[in-house]
């Protein structure tokens, strides 16, 4: 190997490529004064065999091709140039970096000093210049084979509006998995066994929107801890599948592993969406360590702040990656494009989005990187999804994001769970989040499917603990309970936690059952939390990010059958009735040929409700008709779509209610569906007339449909 020739090679594209030849290799680094391309010992990765000078540059492109070089090959990069902290310069040509596009890396962060680019040990430590040598503490990028056989799998492309998202980690959810194997427990491997694929199946998801699979790194001070950075939020590779959730221990395994994953999940009908962080990388500021971008080129990756020796934070993690520069824009088009084109992803969630828009300090929805995105032939054909806040001033953006994009929301979150738990929300508002949002949406070109509606996410509690705890308990997490959201729109019913009063567990799992109801019921994409339908707690921890344990896994033994089975039934009830997803906003006006409105509110008295009652009365009790000829739009072949019409008795009152149906214009007989006060979904439960009186049990759903 020491006798290689460096030929000149291609600035595009950016990595290492295998031509079956060799590899090309390039990398960005605009303010560095030399580059060199370490090759590790393919038998050793602390060995480094040989170190290249890339001395062609062009557009700020460093690049070579090395003849008979393979996949599996390790490599980093040593780059030299100004250490000017002052001046926003860090390099350090004693610190191995990772490849900002490697595709695969070999391993995980062995935390030591070596890893900070300066001599640690005080205050101003970040202006001293460290010359202790990283290698031997540092993953070394990999070069890969992107050979893989797809056997004609295709996009599956989804609609929006016939679609059931279900948000899982991967690790979390297999790891207890009674009939997976245990060698294949926690990875890429068992998400793609027959055992999940069925399980998804039978409960009816159609999407799994897989939490951080980038490579990532464990925070030292975690591991300092003996804790883990679970959740995954750290991203140092953004192009790498993490190697911790890959049972294929081959060089470059993990990138045969996800491949495989993938398509199985497309052969049984399910797309996949990941949860990216472009937002910031691992290495923290200006007293973090330097692995990959800091290094390669501190001032072209990262927002400054005038003083160039700090970074600006919107992200709450020390960083915030710079989407206004060209090149970070690349970085972040290439990574994407990659995902869909080499893995066959169907869609991203972006986490802290607003932080990606922001041009200076203003969060500006027609920003760079929208533009790009949006005139991108492939990105912007598939699931593009915001979290729609960041940390930072005016972060808070629910509703201003731009058409083609779904959000998180938010709001329907905070309403929905105060609706249930008896807080002191308006009529309006729970209409407007059961419809779709239509303040937040409808005003933008964008329909009510730009509503990601959800009741629990990973971040925060789950929907057993929503129901069990008025306190989060982050006793666990070694920060003295500090850490995690206080304001949870949770409640106990009597008892913090776990008890054996059988009357507060009636009142929770009807809770339970109330709170899956809406959401699925509402208009926009449901998403449902991994283990919310099999009653998963986390013991009152709100902020579990760092559990790596049974705390956060699903636990497929305790795992609540009933609830499941509700859970079964009602997402099928959701899709065998198109007027619960549907695809254009209800106007509120009469059909043509019919003269009933599409949609029309109601008192329990039976009467409609006037403008004054949704302004003065609190959303305790209200009923809604949905009319099945008002859906206003056709099929995949020009068809008109009709339904059934229904009628929705909502009950928070913690007493039953009397509620009387509607005179006869609006339907002489009506069959329950669904009643959350029994764990039954049935299309016969029982019959009932015009004007007739139906006692709402207190904490309730009542559905009934219209018969001719």
């Amino acid at each position: 190997m020491n006798n290689i020739n460096v030929y000149p090679g291609y600035p595009y594209p950016l990595g290492s490529t295998w031509d079956g030849k060799g590899v090309n290799f390039a990398i960005f680094a605009d303010n560095a004064t030399a580059v060199e391309l370490c090759l590790f010992n393919e038998e050793d990765d602390q060995t480094e065999v040989i170190n290249l000078s890339l001395t062609e540059r062009t557009h700020h492109i460093w690049h070579g091709y090395l003849p008979g070089i393979k996949p599996g090959q390790l490599y980093g990069y040593r780059i030299n140039g100004p250490f000017k902290p002052l001046e926003g310069h860090r390099f350090n040509l004693n610190k191995l970096l990772i490849d900002p596009y490697a595709k695969a890396i070999s391993g995980v962060i062995n935390w030591h000093d070596a890893l900070f680019g300066y001599e640690m040990g005080s205050p101003e430590a970040d202006l001293s210049f460290s010359e202790i040598d990283s290698a031997p503490f540092i993953p070394k990028s990999v070069v890969i084979d992107n050979a893989f056989d797809w056997e004609g799998e295709t996009p599956l492309d989804i609609n929006y509006h016939e679609s059931i998202i279900y948000e899982a980690h991967v690790k979390g959810f297999t790891m207890q998995h009674p009939y997976i194997p245990e060698e294949i427990r926690g990875t890429y491997a068992g998400l793609a066994h027959p055992a999940t694929l069925n399980y998804l199946n039978e409960l009816g998801i159609t999407a799994i929107e897989l939490m951080p699979v980038h490579q990532f790194v464990n925070d030292r001070h975690l591991v300092e801890k003996g804790l883990n950075n679970y959740w995954g939020y750290n991203t140092i590779g953004f192009f790498a599948p993490d190697i911790r959730y890959a049972a294929n221990k081959e060089r470059g395994g993990q990138v045969l592993e996800f491949k495989q994953m993938v398509k199985a999940m497309h052969n049984a009908g399910i797309e996949v969406i990941l949860d990216v962080v472009y937002n910031h990388t691992a290495e923290g500021n200006h007293m973090g360590p330097t692995l990959s971008f800091k290094g390669v080129d501190n001032a072209s990756y990262y927002r400054l702040t005038e003083n160039q020796r700090y970074y600006m934070d919107y992200t709450g993690t020390g960083n915030t990656l710079n989407a206004n520069l060209p090149n970070v824009l690349r970085l972040f088009m290439d990574s994407l494009r990659y995902w869909i084109t080499e893995m066959h992803v169907d869609g991203f969630r972006f986490d802290l989005a607003p932080a990606l828009a922001r041009e200076l300090h203003d969060v500006n929805k027609l920003s760079a990187f929208f533009d790009i995105i949006h005139q991108d032939p492939i990105i912007s054909q598939v699931k593009l999804i915001a979290e729609p806040w960041d940390v930072g001033e005016g972060g808070y953006q629910v509703g201003n994001f731009p058409p083609e994009w779904a959000e998180w929301n938010g709001k329907y979150r905070d309403c929905i769970r105060d609706y249930w738990r008896g807080a002191n929300s308006m009529l309006g508002e729970f209409a407007q989040r059961f419809t779709g949002s239509p303040d937040l949406y409808q005003g933008g070109y964008r329909s009510p499917m730009a509503s990601i509606n959800f009741i629990t996410a990973h971040d925060g509690f789950t929907l057993h603990d929503l129901v069990s705890y008025n306190e989060k308990h982050n006793d666990a997490n070694g920060e003295d309970n500090r850490d995690g959201e206080n304001h949870n729109g949770s409640y106990n019913y009597g008892v913090e936690g776990e008890t054996d009063n059988e009357e507060i567990n009636k009142i929770r799992k009807r809770q339970k059952r109330n709170l899956l109801t809406t959401l699925f019921l509402s208009q926009g994409v449901p998403m449902l939390v991994a283990g919310d339908e099999m009653s998963r707690t986390q013991q009152g921890n709100n902020n579990a990010y760092c559990q790596d344990n049974e705390i956060s896994w699903l636990d497929w033994v305790k795992a609540d059958q009933e609830l499941f089975s509700f859970t079964k039934e009602l997402i099928r009830l959701r899709k065998r009735h198109p007027i619960f997803c549907r695809k254009r906003w209800f106007q509120g006006v009469p059909i043509k040929g019919i003269g009933l409105e599409d949609i029309a509110w109601f008192l329990p008295e039976g009467m409609e409700m006037e403008e004054h009652n949704w302004n003065e009365d609190y959303a305790k009790s209200l009923a809604v008709y949905l009319n099945g000829q008002g859906l206003r739009s056709t099929d995949a072949h020009g068809n008109k779509i009709i339904d059934d019409n229904f009628y929705l008795m909502f009950n928070a009152h913690d007493d039953y209610l009397d509620y009387r149906l509607p005179n006869e214009r609006y339907g002489k007989e009506w069959v329950k569906v669904l009643d959350t006060s029994v764990t039954r979904i049935d299309e016969e439960l029982s019959r009932h007339f015009t004007s007739e009186t139906i006692r709402v049990e207190g904490r309730s759903i009542v559905l009934l449909k219209h018969v001719e």
